[in-house]
């Protein structure tokens, strides 16, 4: 019986660290500003199910996350479906739905107070995130910091110009997994987004790493984690927490 007792109390404490662990835990995630999907008349914008499906994981290991993009205020959504149950689930929760709609400045930011920052895709990353100095210089801050980033799909744009202070850029040497050149050719794209993603990643000097397309793909490389598309950023995220209970 006072094993029993033992093993309970041990597993309660266990339990109440680790929920403790989760709260001290502080999620920086971006979404894009831009809506117009280039000269088509179409619109983008963040990708839903790229960053619903990362904040289901960070919500369920007790993170507390906030959303930034590079104008701020109301983020344009791309991938509406809500045949997804957790972009449902999501839609139609009112705390998620303030935080799209209101999503900080760069300038807001304080860098020291997070541990990870995460980029979701969406076509509109791609004309928003690479030229965002401001984004580009905090996500360094949290690296150096010792912090973890994490991007999926088009969200690996806003790394491409993130340069660390030894003035290296922060994917070179690096595996690096992004929406490939394959699969936007697959949607009739290629002609319409500003540049090649994973061409721009090959001339900062990272290792592409691929998997089939629309298949989860996600490459960790030390405190940087990427994922492939939209598939992937389910495990983009759980390979984060792993990262953060790890350390």
């Amino acid at each position: 019986m006072n094993k029993l007792k033992l093993l309970i109390a041990l597993l309660f404490t266990s339990t109440i660290m680790m929920a403790q662990k989760g709260k001290d835990v502080n999620v920086l995630m971006v979404l894009s500003s831009h809506e117009a999907l280039g000269n088509t008349g179409k619109t983008t914008g963040f990708y839903l199910s790229e960053a619903t499906h990362a904040y289901e994981v960070f919500e369920k290991a007790g993170y507390k996350i906030d959303f930034v993009s590079p104008e701020g205020g109301k983020a344009p959504v791309d991938g509406f479906d809500l045949e997804d149950e957790v972009n449902k689930r999501y839609w139609e929760d009112k705390t998620f739905q303030r935080a799209i709609n209101n999503t900080k400045t760069p300038a807001e930011i304080a860098s020291k107070k997070y541990d990870v920052i995460y980029y979701a895709g969406g076509h509109g990353t791609m004309w928003d995130f690479p030229n965002n100095e401001a984004l580009a210089k905090k996500a360094a801050e949290i690296y150096e910091l010792n912090g973890i980033i994490g991007a999926v799909c088009h969200g690996p744009s806003g790394l491409v110009n993130i340069k660390l202070s030894n003035g290296q850029y922060l994917v070179e040497g690096k595996q690096v997994s992004a929406f490939t050149n394959q699969e936007e050719i697959a949607v009739e794209l290629e002609d319409v987004v500003p540049f090649s993603l994973e061409n721009i990643l090959l001339e900062r000097g990272a290792t592409i790493v691929k998997g089939a397309d629309w298949a989860e793909k996600v490459s960790v490389d030390s405190r940087l984690v990427t994922g492939q598309n939209p598939a992937s950023a389910h495990k983009v995220a759980t390979e984060i927490v792993a990262l953060i209970n790890a350390k």
